[in-house]
């Protein structure tokens, strides 16, 4: 099987990554980042979303999406994560993408005054009207070795 991973040399993604690779599956990276030392040797591809995003999905069976972002920035936006979000599932659906998992958080609801929610549930809807088969993954948090969150706490 070949599996697509977004942030593959991040936090949740490189978990993801090292998982996938014991079991001895091929895969990529979607990432802005640049593979760390330790990071393990597998093909990265820009994240662009205004890029050639199908070219990079060709041939993946599952899409592990884990983009997102923590809060709003002048660069990025919870409102652009979803114009993004949208573009990377409407990618993989032209390159034939199989499965789509994708790591959401606890109670998404777009009436929710946190545009945070609100936005993970907009994504969540786009996801499910690519009607690819997909997964959604509602964690409270994901924290361990290197997190930030619980590391700074």
């Amino acid at each position: 099987m070949k599996h697509a991973v977004t942030g593959g040399f991040g936090y949740s993604g490189s978990y993801i990554v090292r998982r996938l690779l014991e079991k001895g599956d091929e895969v990529i990276t979607l990432t802005n980042t640049s593979p760390k030392p330790d990071s393990p040797a597998i093909a990265h591809y820009p994240l662009k979303f205004d890029g050639d995003l199908v070219s990079a999905l060709k041939g993946v069976d599952v899409l592990y999406n884990t983009y997102w972002v923590r809060f709003n920035h002048k660069q990025f936006t919870h409102q652009q994560a979803v114009a993004n979000s949208r573009a990377l599932f409407a990618a993989a659906k032209q390159a034939g993408v199989k499965r789509i998992v994708h790591v959401s958080i606890t109670n998404p609801d777009e009436r929710s005054k946190f545009e945070y929610f609100q936005g993970k549930a907009l994504v969540e809807r786009a996801l499910i009207e690519t009607q690819i088969p997909y997964t959604i993954l509602r964690p409270a948090v994901l924290f361990g070795g290197n997190d930030i969150l619980i590391n700074n706490i």
